[in-house]
């Protein structure tokens, strides 16, 4: 399971026109699902979420998590992160994972960080989506679960 993580002031996602999930201070996670993902990457995954050290403490330093600060967590699903870039002009997805295992294990994900989480907002698995956000820092991880 892959995340780029995006510390934000704010963010949203729309879906034809309608906002279907939208938090203040918080992080913004776009999710990729890998064929051999499973029920350990997904915990792994929320673990990596609500830990990553990525909020200023008192000094200024990344020293606060997630958990720590209580912020917004918006979970956005693309594929197109597993993607192999290494060669040619055009990307290959064989990385990802077909679409109803990364349904699967990013619902999964989603239940897990709900459970976990006080505010928990997502996309729409498979449309269209039209994310915005306000990047803090800016700052920005890719988090693997290898």
């Amino acid at each position: 399971m892959i995340a780029l993580i995006q510390r934000v002031l704010s963010a949203r996602v729309e879906v034809e026109g309608e906002t279907v999930g939208a938090i203040g201070p918080g992080l913004l996670a776009l999710v990729a699902v890998e064929p051999h993902d499973g029920e350990p990457q997904a915990q792994r995954m929320l673990q990596r979420l609500l830990g990553y050290r990525v909020f200023a403490d008192e000094a200024g330093k990344m020293n606060r998590s997630l958990a720590d600060t209580g912020g917004g967590l918006l979970l956005v699903s693309q594929f197109t992160l597993a993607a192999d870039t290494r060669s040619g002009m055009r990307p290959s997805f064989t990385g990802a994972a077909p679409p109803e295992h990364g349904r699967r294990w990013f619902e999964r994900l989603l239940e897990l960080a709900r459970a976990a989480h006080p505010e928990v907002e997502t996309g729409r698995f498979g449309a269209h989506m039209v994310v915005s956000l306000v990047n803090d820092g800016p700052v920005t991880f890719r988090l693997d679960t290898g």
